[in-house]
């Protein structure tokens, strides 16, 4: 009787991380990762209107976890700008190309719910074009972002909160910034994964040089079949404060995941 204790406990928690693994938000970033040697292709299409007019970003990022606890990515975005001055040319470039690196320092697991607390580095290398300036777009300028990423998640809700700072960022103005992202499924948790996910999510962004302050409101839902992740997001500004290349009217977010 011992052993079968044992056995459906291992089962239980082995159940609960591929569940929690097929809901990461849409917007911001989990703390909750795979198994070991898993790899992850995704994108996340990000179309932003502005006062100045159209942007288009689309990343082609990889992902690999060479521990259960332990994750480097890159990710490959090219940009579509079209201006509506017209003496401004419009055209589709190279963005700035960005290595990530994560690690999982605090995990506690129970029966239906974990929290786990995360380490993460961001360096974006300015690949871009600087004459685009389209803030967390293209900016053609190198920035070190340092994080910690919490995130409890149940069967029944998830929370996921970031807090971190963009070093020598955008316009040479560092960046405080913070998200917030709630996860509500509307499916009871199966295995294999079969899962619908309503998205919540808030970002609040502190440009410590320039006094500003902006603050961002994300609606999204999520699909999850299997190893395929599919998600839609409409963000717009709840606040803005700033400068205007850094000024929003509303973006959709599509993407999709894929881990094997």
């Amino acid at each position: 009787m011992k052993y079968i204790k044992w056995l459906a406990l291992g089962l239980a928690l082995f159940t609960l991380n591929n569940l929690f693994a097929q809901g990461p938000p849409i917007i911001g970033d989990k703390p909750i990762m795979l198994g070991g040697g898993t790899k992850l292709v995704k994108t996340l299409t990000e179309h932003r209107r502005t006062e100045a007019g159209n942007f288009t970003r689309i990343p082609v990022i990889f992902h690999y976890l060479p521990s259960s606890n332990s994750l480097i990515g890159v990710h490959v975005p090219f940009v579509s700008y079209q201006f509506d001055d017209e003496m401004i040319d419009s055209g589709m470039s190279l963005g700035d190309i960005q290595i990530l690196g994560k690690y999982q320092f605090f995990r506690k697991d129970a029966m239906g719910k974990s929290f786990r607390l995360v380490a993460k580095v961001l360096q974006t290398l300015g690949t871009g074009d600087e004459t685009i300036q389209v803030h967390e777009i293209m900016s053609g300028k190198a920035e070190t972002y340092l994080g910690f990423v919490a995130g409890y998640e149940s069967l029944r809700y998830g929370i996921s909160n970031e807090l971190g700072l963009g070093i020598n960022s955008f316009q040479q103005d560092q960046e405080l910034r913070y998200k917030l992202g709630f996860g509500l499924p509307l499916k009871k948790q199966v295995y294999p994964v079969d899962q619908v996910n309503l998205y919540f999510e808030y970002q609040t962004s502190w440009f410590l040089q320039s006094e500003e302050f902006m603050m961002l409101y994300a609606q999204g839902i999520q699909y999850a079949k299997g190893q395929l992740t599919y998600e839609l997001s409409v963000q717009a500004p709840l606040i803005q404060k700033v400068a205007d290349f850094r000024e929003r009217n509303m973006s959709v977010f599509i993407g999709t995941r894929f881990a094997f």
